[in-house]
C-alpha cells in the first residue's frame, strides 16, 4: 500500500523505517528488528527526534511507515512486511503476508490495534514504572 513517493533515503540500506520511539510498544518491536538485522539492511529513524522525519511528522507518527529504497514509502501491515522481506529469517513470513488477503487482515488487525495503542502504552508505562528491569551487564 503506497502512501507517497519516494523520498530520498539518507544511506545505501534497503528500507528506511521510520517509528515512534516515545513508544514502548514501537521501541520493543524495533529491538527485535534490530537484533534480527544482522546486515544493518534496515535504516531505522526515530521520529521522537528532532529534524528525523523528512515529511509530515504526526502522518509519519499515526502510524508505521517503510520505505524501499528506490520505491515508494509504505505504512500499516504494508510497512512491516517491507521490514520483513529485508530479514533473512522473516523473508517466508514477508511471502505469506504479501498475499492480498493475508495483507488485508494484517491491516485491519493493524488498525485495531491503533486504537488499543494509547492504552497498551499506558499499561506498559505503568508496569515499567511498577517493575523497573534491573540493569543490564555489558557481555
Amino acid at each position: 500500500m503506497a502512501v507517497g513517493p519516494a523520498i530520498a533515503a539518507t544511506d545505501a540500506r534497503a528500507l528506511t523505517v521510520w517509528y515512534d520511539g516515545d513508544c514502548p510498544i514501537c521501541m520493543a518491536e524495533i529491538g527485535l528488528m534490530r537484533r534480527l538485522d544482522r546486515d544493518s539492511a534496515i535504516e531505522f529513524v526515530d521520529l521522537s527526534l528532532p529534524g528525523a522525519c523528512p515529511t509530515d511528522r504526526q502522518a509519519r507518527l499515526a502510524r508505521m511507515h517503510a520505505q524501499p529504497r528506490g520505491a515508494p514509502v509504505v505504512a500499516g501491515a504494508a510497512a512491516f512486511v517491507a521490514m520483513w522481506r529485508v530479514l533473512p529469517g522473516l523473508r517466508p513470513l514477508a511471502a505469506l503476508a504479501s498475499r492480498p488477503p493475508i495483507l488485508w487482515l494484517l491491516e485491519r488487525a493493524y488498525r485495531l490495534f491503533l486504537k488499543l495503542r494509547p492504552g497498551l502504552q499506558a499499561i506498559v508505562r505503568w508496569g515499567r514504572a511498577r517493575w523497573p528491569r534491573p540493569a543490564r551487564r555489558a557481555p
